[in-house]
């Protein structure tokens, strides 16, 4: 989540060869992936693995958080990122700032605002796990 909030804006307002700064930010965003998958599937493990749960509406709230980021997540790295490498390998050497590629690329990076979504659901969970007993 952080990669889109804070590294990506940095490198590319950093680095003067916005492909490099694409390329890093892209590795980034691949190691952030498995590691949200990795916390999503020991969450829910911790989450089932309670004996009991004194509140189970709470504690299906939490599960559906969870799950819902692991959504978010699982939707941004194997649904859009194939389509956004697709689309810069098919630009060539002209880039994704071709006028043609420019447009397809942006819509495709407005939908990777599930991080954005995915973030504040992980506001949402941490607040009700404050507040829970599970």
């Amino acid at each position: 989540m952080d990669g889109w909030l804070l590294v990506a804006p940095t490198l590319f307002a950093t680095l003067s060869d916005r492909v490099l700064a694409g390329s890093i930010a892209g590795n980034l965003f691949r190691v952030e992936t498995w590691l949200s998958i990795f916390c999503a599937v020991t969450l829910v493990a911790l989450q089932k693995s309670q004996a009991y749960c004194r509140n189970a509406t709470q504690c299906r709230v939490l599960l559906i958080l969870i799950c819902a980021m692991l959504a978010c997540t699982l939707i941004s790295h194997f649904g859009l990122q194939p389509f956004m490498a697709a689309l810069r390998e098919k630009a060539g050497v002209s880039g994704v700032m071709a006028p043609n590629a420019k447009v397809q690329f942006g819509i495709l990076h407005g939908l990777s605002a599930l991080y954005l979504t995915q973030s504040l659901m992980g506001v949402v969970l941490i607040l009700k796990i404050r507040e829970t007993d599970c």
